[in-house]
């Protein structure tokens, strides 16, 4: 039997991106990952970002052109003015705005100056009043939401349905899933040969839940020893964070590495990722654990019942219930082939449902509705 296919032909683009946060966490990751994806498939892709900030060096690792302008947040109008300058030299097709920081508010309305068509993306599922809300999008022709928790909230804030639309996060499945020298790993971080150990990692701010995974894993270490935590990220909770960990006498059990550009490189050699988040867009550290084939255990809370796949890639539980984070985390230690059974299916569900690919072309489609209105 024949299968008819779709061939479907774009026409090239000049697209000018705008990323102002000064760190490679997960949103700035995924601009790379974006442009670098159009950039190979013919489009003339610009990054506009603040110098020496980590998506300016991946970018220009990547071969991504790129053009450094200062924000400093949300009040800077004269970066608005400069962004403005540079689309009337520029010209481009569109141009997407990817942060909060200064860069949708201040971005959208440097598109309107120059009357440049924009789109925005939002990665956050914090809500906000509805005047700012109307205010932040109201230059943009397309809104796109990285979950459908963020969509709702869009939703509610006033964004209409015609001008929303979902496009999730994306993982490279393949770079993830290679095997690392694990051996390394542990020497490198002290872990015993014999010790079950985890992985959390995201910002040492509240809505991350890292309070309740230390008093999880204060009640696992009364019944398994040989168990290790390594809490990837910084924040301003850090002091008080490993103040907790030493007060519950976690001090053998858990340890802080900062953050660390590399940890790509080497999650695939932990046996369990947590993430204690009480809200969260969509949770791109989650899809790297899956795509490295672990299983995820974490709260439901915002966008993460999308980003797992709950009794199939992990296991969420109520936020806040330390209990039964413990539980879960348990049931996982205790249980070798669930655990090898939901990190084969995190990863096939990364490489089938969160490809890189995928997530540039639904890209794609957005920019050409937004050139043919």
């Amino acid at each position: 039997m024949c299968r008819e296919t779709r061939l479907v032909v774009y026409r090239i683009m000049k697209i000018l991106h705008v990323e102002t946060g000064r760190h490679l966490y997960g949103g700035p990751q995924q601009v790379i990952y974006l442009m670098t994806a159009l950039k190979g498939m013919g489009h003339d892709c610009t990054l506009v970002c603040p110098p020496d900030s980590g998506v300016d060096t991946a970018a220009r690792t990547a071969a991504i052109p790129v053009r450094n302008l200062f924000c400093a947040g949300d009040l800077d109008l004269p970066f608005a003015y400069r962004l403005s300058q540079y689309l009337n030299e520029s010209r481009p097709d569109i141009v997407h705005c990817h942060s909060r920081r200064g860069a949708d508010l201040l971005g959208g309305l440097a598109a309107s100056i120059a009357d440049v068509p924009a789109v925005v993306s939002r990665r956050v599922d914090n809500t906000e009043m509805r005047l700012v809300a109307a205010l932040r999008y109201r230059p943009f022709r397309k809104v796109i939401a990285i979950s459908e928790a963020i969509a709702d909230v869009l939703r509610d804030r006033g964004v209409e349905d015609a001008r929303l639309t979902v496009i999730r996060s994306a993982v490279d499945a393949e770079t993830l899933g290679a095997r690392p020298d694990c051996q390394a790993f542990r020497a490198e971080f002290g872990v015993p040969t014999d010790a079950f150990v985890m992985a959390a990692a995201g910002q040492l701010i509240p809505r991350k839940g890292h309070r309740y995974l230390l008093q999880a894993m204060a009640a696992l270490r009364q019944g398994n020893r040989q168990i290790r935590l390594i809490i990837f990220g910084e924040g301003y909770l850090g002091n008080q964070l490993r103040a907790q960990a030493s007060s519950l006498g976690l001090g053998s059990t858990v340890q802080f590495a900062g953050f660390r550009e590399d940890l790509d490189d080497f999650i695939a050699c932990f046996d369990l990722f947590v993430h204690p988040a009480l809200a969260e867009g969509l949770g791109v550290a989650t899809l790297k654990a899956a795509a490295a084939g672990l299983p995820v255990v974490g709260f439901q809370a915002g966008g993460l019942a999308e980003a797992v796949a709950h009794e199939k890639t992990g296991l969420l539980v109520p936020a806040e219930d330390i209990e039964a984070l413990q539980n879960a985390i348990t049931t996982l230690i205790d249980d070798d082939d669930m655990r090898q059974r939901f990190g084969a299916a995190g990863r096939i569900r990364m490489q089938q449902e969160f490809s890189i690919d995928s997530m540039a072309n639904q890209h794609i489609d957005v920019y050409e509705s937004v050139r043919d209105d």
